[in-house]
């Protein structure tokens, strides 16, 4: 990811944070997608009571690496900017994730373990794979990792508004990757 998108990230997510140097950079991956690369279905949300939710609820794998000394535990987020008609819906809320933790396997963020779940908009603390409706295009959904100075021990249940706002004044360093999909 370039400097200037990691910048602008920070910026939407209301954190203001160093960018880390070439060869020491903050960087998160997947080997299920590239970076601004299409996600195949599986990985899409899947709900009775939502015709767009028309995947396997499976979450990518996401490994990460270069992470800026004192980090002490990392927080998650998965957030489509264009759900909602604009609005934005939150995928993904997961905090309390240990600084020894460099990844994720594959289906691993379905599953409460390893993280504290916080609450996403469809309200589940849970991996919510995307759902966007036929005909909007193609929505970016946004994976930010965020390094913070804060012991593990985060109160559960925590919105993405509610997390950004405890982390306020604690984060290190963040890094992002999109990934796009539509129907």
């Amino acid at each position: 990811m370039n400097k200037s998108l990691f910048s602008a990230l920070c910026l939407l997510a209301g954190l203001s944070l160093p960018v880390a140097q070439a060869d020491t950079l903050f960087i998160l991956q997947s080997p299920d997608f590239a970076d601004n690369a299409m996600m195949q279905k599986k990985f899409a949300g899947n709900a009775k009571d939502n015709p767009n939710c028309t995947g396997e609820n499976a979450s990518p794998a996401l490994v990460w690496s270069h992470p800026p000394s004192g980090t002490k535990s990392f927080a998650l987020v998965m957030h489509d900017p264009e759900g909602a008609k604009g609005q934005g819906v939150t995928h993904l809320v997961a905090y309390n994730i240990p600084s020894s933790t460099t990844g994720f396997a594959a289906n691993a963020l379905t599953k409460e373990e390893g993280f504290t779940g916080g609450k996403n908009t469809p309200g589940t603390t849970t991996w919510y794979g995307p759902c966007p409706p036929p005909g909007t295009g193609a929505h970016h959904y946004t994976f930010t990792l965020i390094a913070t100075d804060l012991a593990p021990e985060l109160k559960a249940g925590m919105t993405r508004e509610e997390l950004l706002a405890q982390l306020k004044g604690h984060a290190l360093a963040a890094t992002g990757l999109i990934g796009r999909f539509g129907q």
